[in-house]
């Protein structure tokens, strides 16, 4: 249940409201909004006797939640939530740009392909330490010393930095040096890892599980609002069908579904979704267009000696070509 207060509620009142709540049994949840203040009941395990807090000063309205994922929900918070990264407003009405190798592999391909993203157009630079690879005999990664380099890019460009936390025991080193903390698609339901992404100080993009449904999904990002992060971006990249054509299939119709049901913001991976260089773009055009805010785009200066996904990412000239078109569509459909 959601409980909504009066606009002019005091501290005070939305106090003895949370105590009230908890002294039931329950726990208590306030979730500001733009004009007011709403209190979520969480941990109930029946119905919720609405009439137990309406009368409380300062409660305007009690209103059932039905979904299974509350905190996610619209129901619970029906603005949008605008994640902040840096000066960067993630959800805001602006669209954003995330691009990077998908591996860091040195100092000078991370600092090269860097410096040529920013000036073609991205936000934000991303870039693989650790890397789940099907093939334990694939590239792995850099570790400590690719969490290093993308502490360079940042003070070198001044672009905040997405990297991938693999497992428990990497979580602090990632968390230390990244501004935005990827969960991927292979730990979308490891449990144990978004728990502690709910105690993380900085904001999480929740990849979709390659064989989630939206609910699973939604429920994923419901463990880390619930631990606490209220920053949680969103990141569609396909999922596994049985399609030769690309990798996976993009589910572009996740991202109206997602927006009615969720206030989060959802971004698009084109990359993953396609795992063909030619496909990135058009993707990417129909992304925007359906309503994400934004795309995060591999991108390598020379893909044919990339260590891991040349195949699907970009030149730097295309790469350009993706804003220009991407901006573009953008700008109609705001």
């Amino acid at each position: 249940m959601l409980l909504v207060m009066d606009q002019k509620a005091t501290p005070e009142e939305i106090a003895a409201v949370v105590a009230a709540v908890e002294a039931r049994g329950y726990s208590a949840r306030p979730i500001p909004g733009g004009e007011r203040v709403a209190i979520g009941i969480l941990n109930n395990k029946g119905p919720v006797d609405a009439l137990l807090f309406l009368g409380l000063p300062g409660v305007r309205d009690a209103i059932p939640v039905t979904r299974p994922y509350k905190l996610v929900s619209r129901e619970f918070k029906p603005e949008d939530t605008v994640v902040q990264v840096g000066d960067l407003s993630i959800g805001s009405g602006a669209l954003t740009i995330i691009a990077g190798p998908c591996a860091i592999e040195s100092e000078s391909q991370a600092l090269t392909i860097a410096e040529q993203v920013k000036r073609k157009g991205a936000h934000l630079f991303r870039g693989g330490a650790f890397k789940p690879r099907t093939s334990p005999y694939s590239f792995q990664g850099l570790g400590e010393e690719g969490l290093k380099i993308l502490a360079r890019v940042r003070e070198t460009t001044g672009m905040p930095v997405v990297t991938e936390v693999m497992d428990l025991e990497t979580f602090d080193l990632v968390e230390q040096y990244a501004d935005v903390i990827q969960i991927g698609t292979r730990n979308m339901q490891n449990f144990s890892l978004l728990k502690r992404a709910g105690r993380a100080q900085k904001p999480v993009l929740l990849k979709r599980g390659m064989a989630a449904t939206i609910d699973e999904w939604l429920m994923a990002a419901e463990y880390i609002l619930e631990g606490g992060n209220l920053n949680v971006i969103l990141c569609e990249r396909g999922v596994r069908t049985f399609v030769h054509h690309s990798r996976n299939t993009l589910d572009l119709s996740a991202v109206p579904v997602v927006r009615k049901e969720s206030h989060l913001p959802i971004i698009i991976d084109p990359s993953h979704a396609a795992g063909r260089r030619d496909q990135v773009i058009p993707l990417s055009r129909a992304s925007v267009a359906v309503g994400a805010h934004g795309l995060m785009v591999e991108v390598h200066h020379a893909p044919d000696m990339a260590l891991s996904d040349g195949s699907q990412s970009l030149y730097p000239d295309q790469f350009e070509r993706l804003c220009r078109q991407v901006n573009s569509i953008y700008e109609v459909f705001k």
